[in-house]
């Protein structure tokens, strides 16, 4: 996978995207990330990348031309072929007003050849960049940051640890929070693992199993691999009630899901 970065700070990216997986998966070929300084593709001395909103207001607005000029040296298949699945390519806009990100989302980038993260600044970036170049516009999270890098680097790191090989045990990125769940054994095999079939991830120790006289539960230490799976969903139904319960009604919840949430509210009540 080629992930393009279009920024007016290219040196933001020197550290978040030099480390872990998304460093392993650069070194391993699963992916390359390129990062493009927009004030290169400016054309006055003082190399201006933004401009007064037409119509008054506060702040100032990321102008069109150097993101379109830019975009039009990465050679990309056109938006239409892009939009309608003809190009393995995605153009994103980095925007408090675009889509809420997911693994969902991820997921499905993640399967793309290529995709290219617009970081927008100031109050704003042009509309024409969002109508006529972007394929999309997402948001990482519903609060507003000073620019789109954080976000890009967020979304450049979801998607490239899904690619296949860049984490060494694949399993992992198929039973953790928000993951569609699967059935992770090996026929024949013991397996007190589980997908967390779109809910929150269940909880994890590791030894010591007494520290400072907090045990790790019992039920993680007697080798019943179905108690643990039984355990270890039930937790994560609890905390999925607490901490996120939006996220249950697009789970995959089974007759003993409902059982154990019915259970867990009337002990609350």
């Amino acid at each position: 996978m080629k992930a393009d970065i279009l920024t007016i700070f290219p040196g933001f990216f020197t550290g978040p995207l030099d480390h872990g997986i998304t460093r392993r998966a650069c070194e391993m070929g699963l992916a390359k990330i390129e990062v493009h300084d927009l004030r290169q593709f400016t054309h006055d001395r003082h190399r201006t990348v933004d401009d007064r909103p037409f119509g008054g207001g506060e702040g100032m607005v990321l102008k069109p031309e150097p993101l379109f000029e830019c975009m039009e040296t990465l050679q990309l298949a056109g938006r239409e072929d892009r939009l309608a699945g003809r190009a393995k390519q995605s153009v994103i806009l980095l925007s408090a007003q675009g889509q809420r990100f997911t693994q969902k989302v991820a997921a499905e980038l993640a399967t793309l050849d290529r995709i290219v993260l617009i970081c927008g600044r100031y109050e704003g970036v042009d509309e024409r960049v969002a109508d006529f170049l972007a394929d999309r516009e997402l948001s990482i999270g519903d609060y507003v940051l000073s620019g789109g890098e954080l976000g890009a680097a967020v979304i450049v790191e979801a998607v490239l640890r899904l690619l296949p090989g860049a984490v060494g045990n694949e399993a992992s990125t198929r039973q953790e929070s928000f993951a569609a769940h699967v059935d992770s054994a090996a026929p024949g095999a013991a397996d007190s693992t589980c997908g967390s079939g779109g809910l929150l991830d269940y909880p994890h120790y590791t030894r010591p199993a007494d520290f400072r006289g907090m045990a790790v539960p019992e039920v993680l230490l007697n080798g019943d691999h179905q108690r643990i799976r039984k355990w270890r969903r039930q937790r994560a139904l609890e905390k999925t009630l607490r901490n996120r319960p939006d996220l249950l009604d697009g789970a995959q919840l089974s007759d003993e899901d409902a059982k154990i949430l019915a259970r867990i509210k009337a002990s609350r009540s």
